[in-house]
C-alpha cells in the first residue's frame, strides 16, 4: 500500500513565492531535514514542478548533485556539461573551463523561461555556477544543509521542509499498517511517530516492520525502539535530533534482521553505486544466487532496499550511507577488501564476456583468475550483451574509481580498457573519457606497459571521435614512443594506423597515407591478416578522399574480400560504405544503394549508433541524387540526432550540409542557406579548413540566386581556405572555384 504524505503548507509557500515574483531570476532554497527525503521531499518537488510546468514554456532541467551520497558528488563542471548538452550544445563544444562553461550556460538561459531543479546539493559551491545570470528562470535547490550563502549572496528564498505534523505522521503509520493490525491504539501510534521524529522515511520503515509482525504487540515494538533510542542517545555525536532519529530507526530495523541478511546489507554498502543486480550482490557476499535472492527478499521486505526491476535493487541514499557505515564498523578490513575484490572480478569477467559479442574483432585483455565462485554472465547473443552494457553504463565510472582508490590498479585499468570494448551503443565517448584517465594512471602505477599502450590508443580513438584532434594525437604519439621503446611492433603498428586516421580526419592525406603504409608493412610482417585488411580499408579511404578513384577501387575490392573471409562484420560494413561512396561519385546509384543498405543492416544488427549515423550520410546523398528528397531529409535528420548524442560536432554538421543540399535541390534556397550557415559555424570553430571551404562553397550556391555579391565573397573565402591542399581533389576544387568566381565577376 502506498501512503500519500500531504505537504499542502510547503506547496503553498512555493506557490506564494512564484506568484509574488516581480520578474527576473528567482532562486528558492528548500532546506530538507534529514529523513524527510524519499517519501516527502522528492515527491513534493516533482509534484510541484509538474503543477507549474506550464509557467515555464522553455522546459525544465534537473540534476541530482548527490551531495550526501557516499559516492563522489556531482561537480559543477559535470552538471554544467549535462545541462549544456540538454540545451543543445554538442558534447565536443562544451568549454573545458568551468567559468567558460558557466558563461555559455547563462547566455543560453538569458532569453528563456525555465525551471531548474538542483537536487541534493551539499555546498553552495556545487550550486553557484548553475545559477542563471538573468532571464525569467526559477531555480529550485534542495539540500540537507541550509546553504546560507545562497540566501545572503544570491538572494535565495528559503523554505524548510521539516517533519510531518503529528496527525499526518500517525495517518502515515495507519495507512501502512491498517490491513495488518487495524486495532493498534492511537496513543501508541502517536508514541511510535514521536520516536520516529515524525520523519517520513523513518515512519515508513517503522510502519513496515509493524505490519510485518501483526501478532506482536505494539508495546513490544515500542520497547525495542526505546532501547535502540537509548543506545543512540549514549553514542550521540551531537548531530541534530532528526538525524539521530533516522539512525535509530535504521538500527532498530537492521538489528532485527537475521545475521546473514544483516551481513548482506552491510556488504552491499561497499558497492560503488546505489543500484545493482542480483549477480554482483551474490559476488559481494560470496553466496549462491538462490541464497542471495532469499536474503535480498528479506531486505526488501524490511524496506531497507527497493526492488527496481527483475533482479535489480537499489538503496535509498541515507540507507546506503548507513549500510556503508555498518560495513566499516563491523566487517574486518580484510573482509571488506575481499568483498570489493569479488565484485570487481565479477564485473571485469562479465564485461569481458560482453566484449566477445560487442567487439568480436578486438583482442581480449588477459585477465587474472577470478576470486568469485559465481561465474560471470553468459550472453546468448549480441542483444543480450548490449542490454547489459546499457544497464550498467552508469556503474563503470565509480567502479573504476573505487578500484583505483582501493589500490587495485590492475582491476582499474583492465576495467577501463574492457569497458571501452563493451561500451553501450548509446554511450558517448565523452562518458568514457571522464574516467579513462583514472585507468591510465592505474596502469602507470602498476607499471603495466601493455595496459598503458592499450589505454593511450583508446584515448586517442575517443578524442578523435569527439573532434579533439590535438589530444588524440598527443595520446597516440605517446603510445608510439612507448611501443618503440619497449620493442612492441604490433602496438607500434596500431599507433601508426591511428595516427593515419587522425591525419585523415584533418585531411592531411599525404601524412596519413604514409602512416598507413608503415602500419601495413608491420602488420604484414607479423602475419596479422585482420589488421592488414583494416589498414587497406583506411588506405582506400585516403585515396577516395584525394580523388584517386582507380587506386581507391582496387584497395576497396582487396579489403572487402579480406574482411569477408575473416568475417568481421564491422569492417565489412566500413568497406561497403567506402564502396557506396565510390559508386555514388561515379553515378552508379543502384550499386551505391545496394552497398550502403548492406552496411546499414550491419550497423543496425550491431546496434552501433555511431556507424549508423555516419553511414546514413551516404544514404542521404544517394537519395538526394535520385530525387528522393523526403527520404534524404529523414536520413540526414536521424544522422544529425545520433551524432549530437555522441558528441561528434563535425559529423552533425555534415548532416546539416546534406540537409542544405537537399533543400537547394527542392528549390528552397532560404532554408538551405540556414543549414549551411550552421555547418559553417561548426567547421570554423573546429578549425577544419577543408570542410569549411566545402561548406562556404555550398552556402554561396544557396545564396547566389538572391545575393550574387554575397555569394562572390563566400566563394572568395572558400578558395582562400584551399591553398594549403595539394591532392588531386583539392586541385580540382580550386580550379572549379576559380572558374566560378570568374563567372560571377562577368555576371
Amino acid at each position: 500500500m502506498h501512503a500519500f504524505v500531504n505537504r499542502a503548507d510547503e506547496l503553498g509557500q512555493l506557490n506564494a513565492i512564484l506568484t509574488g515574483r516581480d520578474g527576473g531570476r528567482l532562486v528558492v532554497s528548500v532546506h530538507v531535514v534529514a529523513g524527510t527525503a524519499g517519501v516527502g521531499k522528492t515527491s513534493l518537488v516533482l509534484r510541484w514542478a509538474h503543477q507549474v510546468k506550464d509557467r515555464f514554456p522553455d522546459g525544465q532541467l534537473f540534476v541530482n548533485l548527490r551531495g550526501y551520497d557516499p559516492r563522489e558528488p556531482v561537480t559543477a563542471e559535470q552538471a554544467l556539461r549535462r545541462f549544456l548538452t540538454a540545451l543543445g550544445v554538442a558534447v565536443g563544444d562544451v568549454p573545458q573551463d568551468v567559468d567558460d562553461a558557466a558563461a555559455l550556460y547563462r547566455s543560453l538561459l538569458a532569453d528563456r523561461r525555465m525551471l531548474i531543479v538542483l537536487d541534493n546539493a551539499a555546498t553552495v559551491g556545487q550550486v553557484r555556477s548553475l545559477l542563471p545570470g538573468s532571464g525569467e528562470n526559477l531555480v529550485l535547490v534542495t539540500s540537507r544543509s541550509r546553504l546560507a550563502g545562497l540566501t545572503v549572496r544570491d538572494g535565495a528564498r528559503r523554505i524548510t521542509l521539516g517533519t510531518l505534523p503529528g496527525p499526518e505522521a500517525v495517518a502515515l503509520l495507519r495507512a501502512v499498517t491498517w490491513d495488518y493490525r487495524a486495532g493498534d491504539d492511537p496513543d501508541k501510534l502517536t508514541e511510535l511517530a514521536r520516536l520516529c521524529a515524525h520523519l517520513p522515511l523513518a515512519l515508513r520503515i517503522a510502519a513496515e516492520r509493524a505490519a510485518s509482525h501483526p501478532h506482536l504487540h505494539l508495546d513490544d515494538l515500542l520497547a525495542d525502539l526505546h532501547d535502540e533510542s537509548a543506545l543512540w542517545d549514549a553514542l550521540s555525536t551531537g548531530i541534530d535530533e532528526e538525524a539521530e532519529a533516522v539512525r535509530t530507526v535504521f538500527a532498530w530495523s537492521y538489528r532485527a534482521l537475521p545475521p546473514h541478511s544483516g551481513r548482506l546489507f552491510r556488504l552491499l554498502g561497499l558497492h560503488p553505486t546505489p543500484e545493482f543486480g542480483l549477480h554482483v550482490a551474490a559476488a559481494l557476499a560470496g553466496l549462491t544466487l538462490s541464497r542471495t535472492r532469499q536474503l535480498l527478499d528479506d531486505l526488501v521486505g524490511a524496506h531497507l532496499l527497493e526492488q527496481s526491476g527483475p533482479d535489480r535493487f537499489q538503496f535509498h541514499d541515507l540507507l546506503r550511507a548507513y549500510a556503508t557505515d555498518q560495513a566499516h564498523d563491523e566487517e574486518p578490513i580484510e573482509q571488506q577488501d575481499a568483498a570489493l575484490h569479488r565484485a570487481l572480478d565479477w564485473y571485469l569477467h562479465t564485461a569481458d564476456a560482453a566484449q566477445t559479442w560487442l567487439q568480436p574483432g578486438e583482442d581480449h585483455v588477459p585477465l587474472p583468475e577470478t576470486t568469485v565462485l559465481l561465474p560471470p554472465l553468459a550472453f546468448a547473443d549480441y542483444d543480450a550483451a548490449a542490454d547489459w552494457a546499457e544497464r550498467e553504463r552508469g556503474t563503470f565510472p565509480p567502479l573504476v574509481r573505487a578500484a583505483a582508490t582501493a589500490g587495485l590498479h590492475q582491476h582499474a585499468w583492465q576495467l577501463t580498457t574492457t569497458t571501452w570494448n563493451a561500451m553501450s551503443a548509446y554511450a558517448a565517448f565523452a562518458d568514457w573519457l571522464d574516467f579513462a584517465p583514472v585507468g591510465l594512471t592505474s596502469a602507470e602505477h602498476a607499471a603495466d606497459i601493455d595496459g598503458q599502450l592499450l589505454l593511450l590508443n583508446q584515448l586517442g580513438m575517443s578524442y578523435r571521435s569527439v573532434n579533439q584532434l590535438d589530444q588524440a594525437a598527443d595520446n597516440v604519439n605517446r603510445a608510439l614512443d612507448l611501443a618503440r621503446t619497449a620493442g612492441k611492433r604490433m602496438d607500434e603498428a596500431h599507433a601508426l594506423n591511428l595516427l593515419g586516421l587522425i591525419h585523415l580526419r584533418s585531411r592531411q592525406l599525404e601524412v596519413g597515407t604514409a602512416h598507413f603504409a608503415q602500419a601495413l608493412d608491420i602488420f604484414r610482417d607479423l602475419d596479422s591478416e585482420r589488421w592488414a585488411a583494416s589498414v587497406l580499408s583506411n588506405l582506400a579511404g585516403a585515396q577516395l578522399e584525394a580523388g584517386n578513384l582507380g587506386e581507391a577501387d582496387a584497395a576497396i575490392h582487396a579489403a572487402l574480400a579480406a574482411h569477408r573471409t575473416l568475417g568481421n562484420q564491422q569492417s565489412i560494413g566500413n568497406t561497403l560504405w567506402l564502396a557506396a561512396e565510390l559508386h555514388l561519385e561515379q553515378g552508379e546509384f543502384d550499386e551505391a544503394h545496394e552497398a550502403i543498405d548492406e552496411a546499414l543492416g550491419i550497423a543496425l544488427s550491431l546496434r552501433n549508433r555511431g556507424l549508423e549515423g555516419f553511414w546514413l550520410l551516404t544514404l542521404g546523398g544517394i537519395q538526394r541524387a535520385t530525387g528522393q528528397h523526403g527520404d534524404a531529409l529523414a536520413s540526414y535528420q536521424r544522422s544529425a540526432m545520433l551524432h549530437r548524442r555522441l558528441g561528434d560536432r563535425s559529423r552533425e554538421a555534415l548532416a546539416w550540409r546534406g540537409t542544405g543540399q537537399t533543400y537547394v535541390a527542392m528549390g528552397r534556397h532560404g532554408e538551405a542557406a540556414a543549414f549551411h550557415r550552421q555547418a559553417v559555424d561548426v567547421h570554423r570553430d573546429l578549425g577544419d579548413e577543408w570542410e569549411l571551404a566545402v561548406e562556404l562553397d555550398l552556402l554561396a550556391a544557396a545564396v547566389h540566386p538572391e545575393d550574387p555579391e554575397a555569394a562572390r565573397a563566400l566563394w572568395t573565402e572558400a578558395l582562400a581556405h584551399l591553398t594549403s591542399y595539394t591532392d588531386p581533389r583539392a586541385v580540382a576544387e580550386r580550379s572549379r572555384l576559380g572558374r566560378r568566381l570568374a563567372g560571377v565577376r562577368r555576371w
